[in-house]
C-alpha cells in the first residue's frame, strides 16, 4: 500500500509544511538523507502547549508528538518535491519533551510519533530515536521533534 493511501485510511492529510519561524532552512538534503528542522505541534487552534509533569499528562503530550509526527512528514513531502512516495525509511527522531524537572516518561509521550511513524510506514517507519527533556521550548509548546529520512 503506499504512503498517501495509508495516510489516507487513517485519516490523516498532510498539511502544506509551513515555513520556519527563524533564520534556519526547514530541511536540509545531502545525497540521499533528509534533515528535518524540528517540528512543533499545532491543531485547529495553534500550537498545542503546556508541560508535561505540571497541566498535561503523558496522553495528551503524546497527542502532540503526533502532531509533530505529522509535521515532519509534510516537511518531508516538500523536500520530495510532493512525491512522500521517495520515502525509503525514517532513519532517526530526536524529541525534546516540555517537562518539569522530576516528570521521567518522556519516552512515553514520544511513543506518540513513534507510534504513528510505524502505524501509518510500517517498517519504513522504525527508527533510533532519543527522547530528552526541556526546562521550555519555543511558544510553550508541550513537544518538539526533529527528523533524519532516507528517499529515493
Amino acid at each position: 500500500m503506499s504512503i498517501t493511501a495509508r495516510l489516507s485510511e487513517l485519516g490523516v492529510t498532510l498539511p502544506d509544511a509551513p515555513a520556519p519561524a527563524a533564520n534556519y532552512v526547514p530541511f536540509v538534503q545531502t545525497g540521499n538523507t533528509v534533515y528535518v528542522s524540528g517540528q512543533v505541534p499545532m491543531n485547529a487552534d495553534g500550537f498545542i502547549v503546556g508541560k508535561l509533569g505540571a497541566d498535561m499528562d503523558v496522553e495528551a503530550g503524546a497527542a502532540a508528538a503526533k502532531a509533530c509526527a505529522i509535521g515532519l512528514l509534510a516537511q518531508l513531502k516538500a523536500a520530495c518535491d510532493g512525491d512522500i512516495e521517495r520515502l525509503v525509511r525514517v532513519v532517526k527522531l530526536v524529541g525534546f519533551v516540555n517537562s518539569t524537572a522530576d516528570f521521567a516518561d518522556q519516552s512515553k509521550v514520544i511513543n506518540g510519533a513513534s507510534d504513528f511513524l510505524v502505524e501509518a510506514l510500517g517498517d519504513k517507519g522504525r527508527h533510533a530515536r532519543s527522547a530528552v527533556s526541556a526546562a521550555s521550548l519555543p511558544f510553550g509548546v508541550a513537544v518538539e521533534i526533529e527528523g533524519i529520512f532516507e528517499i529515493s
